[in-house]
């Protein structure tokens, strides 16, 4: 079995690791650290997250930088503010018995003059997240022209955000022949480009095969009705008592509506997103880590900086817009070699996503079911026996045995157990004793999926600055529709065609009898076939099924060239534009 004492490493850092108490390297530091320190060379890595890969990078660059120079030798980029903290808090703790060091972390949200003069007192390791860092190289406050190692940590995740323009005009005020390492959990496209670029012939190394889930997470699916979406993370949160979890939302305002009515409902709950203040998402995450928040709704962004042993579940209330982003959110549980369950809570009309997700993780998913009120009654009851049972035995209770024994003494042993145990049953049964069933049969088609509805014709299209998932935006807010009752949204040049089912007919003719935008008509009409009404089949719009990809931000559009208008409805302030599945 292979130890930190084989890797290579100085007496130095071997002290810093058998403080925090490591043992044994994971793979990822087993395979990556001797590499590092014997040879100069650039370096793909691809691992889970929670393997170990702060360490992995960290220690090689902290053994090569000489400490005693003022000199920016090293820099990290990483996609969040809790993940660049959470990186310079550990390469502190592994160079703790380095004299000098100084590691500094630079990130929005935080004074930015505050952080030029750490900078400016002699940072050798710089921790950055792009966009902070591409304003202070603007602003001439750090200089990375002599930079020997530079770290892209969770690659991929950065691409997602729309980091690529930043990572690479960063990049190109440091040395060419500087040292790079790249660190990801998935390998898609975009970072095997930023890789030929950057890179020159780079050893790669995989831990497991490239974009699968971890061996120790299963992953479980529950099919319900959109509208009972919420019902369903209520009961999923109740039948598992100890939980732990994450809950993944894909926008911020999702995240702080669920978050909310959790509160309410009386969950420890919380909301961690990016409109939350650094010090609002700090006291956010002590609280998740001291586990006085038992479930912690997230958007995919503000999860890059969780890292918390433990968790237990990872909830889906919503999927991801990008497959593979769901290889980062199942990564949250399971973590060193613990076990841990990925639940998706989908309708009838994402289940399509369940199979290509399959194909990424090289896994397949379990379909569950909702439990009912009464196995939810019964699980909650065995866990208070469990924890009454668990529970240690405070003697200081011993002087006042005498009077509780007075007061219960008409009451046999069945009937103290009962009434124990009321207390939480009558709770539970009052809400669960007339709860429906919130489970969809996998065979019950909808409309979408039998691609029943009716189809209509909107002169609106791609020269007013529509694609199809802001247009559809604009129409569900507009006809104020559930999530899947408006689907099949075709976007042309200067009209476009959207599907709803029979019963919202009238619904749709109704708005649109008299509706403008921007002062101009906005005429709607039934389609048959795809052709206008008393019109022909419009012209084909480029090539077959090829949409204009907007680059997207942490939750909402940012569109280049044309400024996307503000749609305006009467009386309203306009639907906004954030980005949904089709």
């Amino acid at each position: 079995m292979p130890t930190f004492q084989s890797l290579g490493l100085e007496e130095n850092f071997l002290q810093a690791i058998s403080d925090m108490g490591f043992v044994t390297p994971s793979e990822v530091q087993e395979k990556t650290i001797p590499l590092l320190l014997e040879k100069e060379t650039d370096l793909v890595s691809l691992a889970q997250t929670g393997t170990g890969k702060t360490a992995a990078f960290g220690f090689p660059m902290l053994q090569k930088i000489q400490a005693e120079s003022r000199t920016t030798q090293g820099l990290i980029l990483s996609p969040t503010r809790e993940l660049c903290l959470q990186i310079t808090n550990e390469l502190k703790a592994y160079g703790k018995y380095v004299d000098g060091l100084n590691v500094v972390a630079i990130y929005g949200g935080a004074s930015i003059t505050d952080q030029a003069k750490k900078i400016k007192q002699g940072a050798q390791i710089i921790v950055a997240t792009p966009g902070r860092m591409k304003d202070m190289i603007g602003r001439k406050m750090i200089d990375i022209s002599r930079i020997e190692y530079c770290v892209l940590d969770e690659a991929d995740e950065m691409l997602n955000m729309g980091f690529y323009e930043d990572i690479t005009e960063i990049l190109s005020h440091s040395p060419e022949d500087k040292s790079t390492w790249l660190f990801s959990a998935t390998m898609p496209k975009e970072v095997a480009n930023i890789a030929r670029k950057f890179m020159h012939s780079p050893v790669e190394i995989s831990i497991g095969t490239k974009n699968v889930g971890a061996e120790n997470v299963s992953h479980e699916y529950y099919l319900v009705n959109a509208r009972d979406r919420y019902l369903a993370l209520k009961r999923l949160a109740d039948a598992n008592p100890d939980i732990f979890s994450v809950v993944f939302c894909r926008t911020k305002r999702d995240t702080q509506k669920v978050a909310e009515k959790l509160i309410e409902d009386g969950y420890n709950a919380a909301a961690l997103h990016g409109d939350l203040s650094q010090n609002q998402r700090d006291l956010v995450m002590k609280s998740f880590r001291t586990r006085q928040i038992q479930m912690l709704v997230a958007t995919d962004v503000a999860a890059r900086g969780i890292d918390v042993d433990d968790i237990t579940h990872v909830i889906n209330y919503q999927l991801p817009d990008e497959i593979e982003t769901y290889t980062h959110r199942s990564g949250r549980t399971g973590r060193a070699g613990k076990s841990g369950v990925s639940m998706v809570i989908i309708s009838k009309s994402e289940f399509r996503k369940i199979k290509a997700i399959e194909k990424i993780i090289q896994k397949e998913f379990v379909s569950k079911d909702i439990p009912s009120g009464m196995e939810i009654c019964e699980r909650q009851l065995l866990h208070l026996a469990s924890s009454i049972r668990e529970t240690e035995v405070n003697h200081e209770i011993d002087m006042y045995l005498e009077g509780i024994e007075e007061v219960l003494a008409d009451f046999s042993k069945e009937e103290l157990i009962k009434k124990v145990f009321s207390v939480e049953f009558t709770r539970f049964y009052n809400y669960y004793k007339n709860s429906k069933d919130l489970n969809v049969a996998a065979g019950e088609p909808t409309a979408v999926d039998a691609g029943k509805g009716i189809r209509f014709f909107i002169n609106l299209g791609g020269k007013d600055d529509f694609d199809w998932m802001t247009l559809k935006d604009f129409l569900r807010d507009l006809l104020q529709l559930g999530k899947d009752d408006l689907y099949k949204v075709d976007v042309m040049s200067s009209f476009s065609f959207f599907n709803v089912d029979e019963k919202h007919k009238d619904l749709v003719l109704d708005v649109f009898r008299s509706f403008k935008l921007n002062g101009r008509r906005i005429s709607v009409e039934i389609s048959k076939d795809g052709r206008r009404k008393g019109g022909g089949r419009p012209a084909k719009q480029g090539k077959k099924g090829k949409r204009n990809k907007p680059n997207w931000g942490e939750d909402r559009p940012v569109f280049k060239g044309k400024k996307r208008r503000k749609h305006q409805r009467p009386n309203d302030k306009g639907t906004g534009g954030k980005r949904r599945r089709r």
